[in-house]
């Protein structure tokens, strides 16, 4: 291993690390300085739904994709959702397993390749998510310059990633040095960008939870047709069907 190298993996990783987590830090006390909001109503709904119900429900909630419209209709694009954030995470694992728990891959080819497969099909998400901003007219209107280049800077990391995870210096330093040196810019990078969404997620989702808990929408509860309305429909079509006649 060169010294250039070493230090991408190493020091590099590390200076950028701290520079992030301070940024984080900062801005998690930042955010702790506001009032969180006060309820106006007194609690509606189920009396079974409670706040901690409603958080609780409201953390979990991405991972239920049958509780929201948006994913329930749009089954392929949750499935995509949930391999690009896989592949996040095992590209993340794979920058601290290559410079300090090389073991774990040494000689453990199934691992390296379920490695490199999700963080392949990660890349390939990624491919279609860059394709679809640019197609589709309503991505195209909400896309700031920031989510193109958030977007095509990991699609790029995925790539290097994956070619990253055997850790064979002896075959060729570039993909290592090429995955560190990126690693260690969205370190930096992201504290900056809409990537640091994540950072947020269990503040706001706490509040919108606890509210939503207390007015008795969350968790929700599974919608049943009265049946006065299902007696009623047949009436009701044959009074539209009568009217449109004359």
């Amino acid at each position: 291993m060169s010294g250039l190298l070493h230090f991408a993996e190493h020091r590099l990783q590390e200076a950028a690390l701290i520079f992030m987590a301070l940024v984080y830090t900062k801005r998690i006390l930042w955010l702790l300085k506001f009032p969180a909001g006060k309820e106006r109503q007194a609690p509606t709904g189920s009396r079974d739904t409670t706040k901690r119900k409603g958080i609780l429900y409201s953390w979990a909630i991405v991972g239920m994709p049958w509780a929201m419209e948006s994913t329930r209709t749009r089954f392929f694009t949750y499935v995509q959702f949930v391999v690009f954030h896989v592949g996040v995470t095992a590209a993340i694992a794979l920058s601290f397993i290559i410079p300090y728990l090389p073991g774990l891959i040494e000689n453990n080819d199934t691992l390296v390749r379920v490695f490199q497969v999700v963080i392949w099909a990660a890349c390939a998400v990624g491919c279609m998510r860059i394709v679809r901003r640019i197609v589709d007219p309503y991505m195209r209107a909400i896309s700031s310059p920031d989510d193109y280049f958030s977007l095509v800077l990991l699609t790029v990391w995925f790539a290097f990633a994956a070619l990253s995870a055997p850790n064979r210096p002896d075959q060729g330093e570039g993909p290592l040095l090429a995955y560190f040196i990126l690693t260690a810019f969205f370190l930096i990078y992201v504290p900056f960008s809409k990537i640091s969404h994540y950072l947020y997620y269990p503040f706001t989702r706490f509040y919108f939870g606890r509210s939503m808990g207390h007015r008795g929408v969350f968790p929700i509860p599974k919608s049943v047709k009265p049946a006065f309305r299902e007696a009623a429909a047949p009436v009701q079509a044959e009074a539209t069907a009568t009217t449109s006649s004359h």
